[in-house]
This record gives C-alpha cells, structure tokens and sequence, in this order.
C-alpha cells in the first residue's frame, strides 16, 4: 500500500486577522510616543541666553 503520492497535507487557514492585528498594533508602537510626547510636552519654551566670557590673551 505504498504509493508516490504524498499525503494531503490540510490547509492552513488565511491568517487575515491576525495580519491586521499585527498591522494595528505595530502602528500604535509607533506613533503613540509621538502623540503622548506632545501632548505632555510644554507650549512654551524657555530659551536661555548662552553666557560668554571674555577669554584672556595669550601671548608669549
């Protein structure tokens, strides 16, 4: 009873949802730390004035 023909092997079944699970949530990773930074980030930025000194002459 050997014959050359393989056994049918069951076909899988579409993995549609699980596709667009993957989709959505690699998605999320990626943009949600955007809209979380800017949403707690501050309208008004502070911009500090850089102090500089006068360095001394060097001269031999």
């Amino acid at each position: 009873m050997n014959s050359s023909d393989p056994a049918p092997s069951p076909e899988r079944p579409p993995q549609r949802l699980a596709d667009i699970v993957g989709t959505v949530i690699a998605l999320v990773t990626l943009t949600l730390p955007f809209f979380v930074i800017a949403h707690y980030s501050s309208d008004s930025v502070e911009v500090l004035q850089q102090i500089t000194y006068p360095l001394p002459n060097q001269r031999e």
